[in-house]
């Protein structure tokens, strides 16, 4: 699984133990899903004004939040399917708002690589067609967040 990542914001140290974090949970996401081999992804870590534009324009919301997901194999009603088998599988972007996961590791009591981890990992299961709109969903959902941070050894 490939996963690219870009830091974008420079009011949260970001160093290589994060981005370890990031790696881990995306390979095992990958691993729980048993997504294939040629399946990518990019993540872009931000800070609370950046992911607040981006809410903004896409989301109608005139706030930070702490994570974004942007599907690229979420079809709309008029677009055609294509095949990509064979081809790489792009999953999509995931955004985070690094400052927004400091500040709810310190409300929630637990470490940063801790919060970023679980957001990365629902990131992940947003661009995998997982929500948490109805209760069925949303148990659904958090068992597998809860699976993937017991095997990256984050759980609570």
């Amino acid at each position: 699984m490939e996963t690219m990542i870009i830091n974008q914001q420079n009011k949260i140290d970001y160093d290589k133990e994060l981005q370890q974090v990031i790696h881990k949970v995306v390979k095992a996401v990958a691993k729980i899903l048993k997504l294939p081999g040629n399946t990518e992804v990019s993540i872009m870590i931000v800070d609370n004004s950046y992911i607040k534009e981006l809410n903004l324009i896409y989301r109608g919301l005139n706030e930070s939040t702490d994570v974004l997901s942007f599907a690229l194999n979420e079809l709309g009603e008029e677009e055609p399917e294509f095949d990509f088998s064979g081809e790489v599988n792009v999953l999509g972007d995931i955004v985070v708002s690094l400052e927004q996961a400091a500040s709810q590791s310190m409300e929630f009591g637990h470490s940063l690589e801790r919060e970023l981890g679980f957001l990365v990992a629902h990131g992940m299961l947003h661009l995998l067609g997982y929500d948490h709109d109805t209760v069925e969903e949303r148990t659904l959902m958090r068992g597998l967040e809860e699976k993937v941070m017991k095997t990256v050894n984050l759980e609570r």
